[in-house]
């Protein structure tokens, strides 16, 4: 266990002072008296802090931009090790010495396997997806079901796309109070529902009691269907994440596509927060083509990982085929070679959703419809202690891994862009056809009466332009079950090939 003694040394100086006496002056000499050393030592563990440093020196995509990370920011061994004792708590010492202010997406475990497996799809959930919202002007706070999780805790219950509640366990929702309520340690509680009339929302006794389960895994395809709508065979998939090893089901799902004839897609990531490049590129090969020498996004790293490859190395082009990541069978892909695809995305998608989005705009029609997206144009890359293959995480090697430091970190690594060189999304991608959620009007998922799927029909077909658009009550999200952890923002790039050991910094 590597740790290091913090040495505190207490000197006493001891002086006599003079006394003075009119009748008989005597003045006393001044004596100084050395107090042996008195040695307190304090055992501070670094090993995280040490981690995090090397870490974030090498990789980080601001690591120019933090002072404390500069290579030449210690000039011993000793300077180093003094510094990551003076910051006993990892997690303090990371927020407050090591991450750049513009840092929106970084994020953290002390167990990697939880930040692995959330990564991957499984987590501790119910099961129930929902968006929060201000009632009118008010601190005031409703939850509304976007959807459920297919066999989850939620799913069975009656509670559905469209319900909405307004208290937990007795409580009113609020500003102040929605986090704990909603996303606190209580793996089990009790939703208080609600009825909107007149938009006015209001309890209606109704209560519905839900618990979290360990190691759900979300399906991501949540709808897949073919419209026959006049001489058009409309395809509309709903994917909410690009968990790696998706790749497979999308493939097939797109096989049902060219084996039904159909002539355009609605792609719906409205609540698809981000996940794996990998699988984005598949995404976006699969309603493109297969050209494996266009490029769909390049990754920009820091100036010293960037320095350690040769130009076209850090590109990302369309693929043929699945791959063999993540159990993935390399399956050719079936893909439609549209030149136009509609894509249904809004203030909750981010990430790989967006990369999908600024992929394909070179080379094809992209009409966004709904409202504008998070802006998250950075990728990053899980980390742990195991400098012998460079710190990165390989799921083959947990057994190298430090077994005194479990700590993970997932920084940003990169800023991505597309092959036009377009990477200035960070505000967001704004629709070409802004049309809001309806809260009193969600609609059925995959139905052709929902709300953003009727417009985008009516966008294919041009049938039903008189058709009313109006929102009566925006969604006007303050966050949701997604948006809530930054962790289902990412997006999440492949370990770089220079993982190897001498990548790391070693100061003499």
């Amino acid at each position: 266990m590597k740790k290091y003694i913090l040495f505190l040394i207490f000197i006493g100086i001891l002086t006599e002072s003079c006394n003075k006496n009119d009748d008989s002056p005597v003045i006393e000499e001044e004596q100084e008296e050395i107090v042996e050393e008195e040695v307190v030592e304090e055992e501070v563990d670094i090993q995280v802090q040490d981690f995090m440093w090397q870490t974030l020196n090498a990789y980080y995509f601001w690591q120019a931009n933090v002072p404390v990370l500069a290579d030449n920011r210690f000039a011993t061994q000793l300077e180093y090790e003094t510094y990551l004792a003076s910051h006993p708590d990892p997690e303090n010492f990371l927020l407050d010495e090591l991450l750049f202010t513009e840092d929106r997406f970084t994020f953290y475990s002390d167990d990697y396997k939880e930040l692995t497996n959330f990564l991957s799809g499984i987590s501790k959930s119910n099961g129930l997806e929902f968006g929060l919202s201000r009632i009118g002007d008010s601190d005031d706070v409703f939850g509304f079901v976007e959807y459920v999780i297919k066999d989850s805790d939620a799913s069975t219950t009656d509670i559905k796309r469209g319900d909405y509640f307004i208290g937990v366990n007795g409580t009113e929702l609020n500003v102040n109070n929605y986090i704990d309520l909603l996303f606190g340690e209580n793996d089990t509680y009790t939703l208080n529902m609600a009825s909107i009339e007149n938009n006015t929302i209001s309890p209606n006794g109704i209560d519905v009691t839900l618990t979290k389960q360990e190691g759900l895994v979300e399906d991501p395809i949540l709808v897949n269907t073919v419209l026959n709508i006049g001489d058009k065979r409309i395809g509309y998939l709903m994917y909410n994440s690009f968990t790696p090893g998706s790749g497979e089901a999308l493939n097939n799902v797109f096989a049902d596509f060219k084996g039904q004839n159909v002539t355009d897609l609605v792609l719906d990531l409205r609540y698809n927060s981000g996940g794996r490049g990998t699988t984005a590129q598949i995404l976006a090969s699969l309603i493109y083509g297969t050209n494996t020498s266009d490029l769909i996004f390049r990754t920009r790293y820091n100036d010293k990982v960037q320095a350690l490859f040769e130009p076209g190395e850090l590109d990302n082009n369309f693929v043929a085929t699945t791959g063999t990541e993540n159990g993935n069978s390399n399956a050719a892909l079936n893909s439609l070679n549209l030149n136009t695809v509609y894509i249904l995305a809004t203030e909750a998608s981010a990430s790989a959703s967006e990369l999908v989005m600024v992929g394909l705009e070179p080379y094809m029609n992209v009409v966004h419809i709904g409202t504008t997206t998070v802006g998250k144009n950075q990728g990053s890359i899980t980390f742990v202690d195991d400098p012998e293959n460079g710190n990165f995480y390989d799921p083959e090697r947990e057994n190298q891994i430090n077994p005194e430091n479990q700590w993970a970190l997932q920084p940003i690594v990169s800023r991505v862009e597309n092959s036009a060189g377009f990477s200035d999304y960070a505000d967001g991608l704004i629709p070409d056809i802004e049309l809001e959620e309806d809260v009193t009007n969600l609609g059925t998922l995959g139905d052709v009466n929902e709300p953003l799927l009727a417009r985008a029909i009516q966008e294919i077909t041009g049938v039903g332009a008189k058709r009313s658009f109006k929102v009566n009550m925006p969604a006007n999200l303050i966050s949701s079950s997604k948006l809530y952890d930054e962790r289902n923002t990412a997006l999440i790039l492949n370990g770089l090939k220079v993982g190897t050991k001498s990548v790391l910094k070693e100061i003499k």
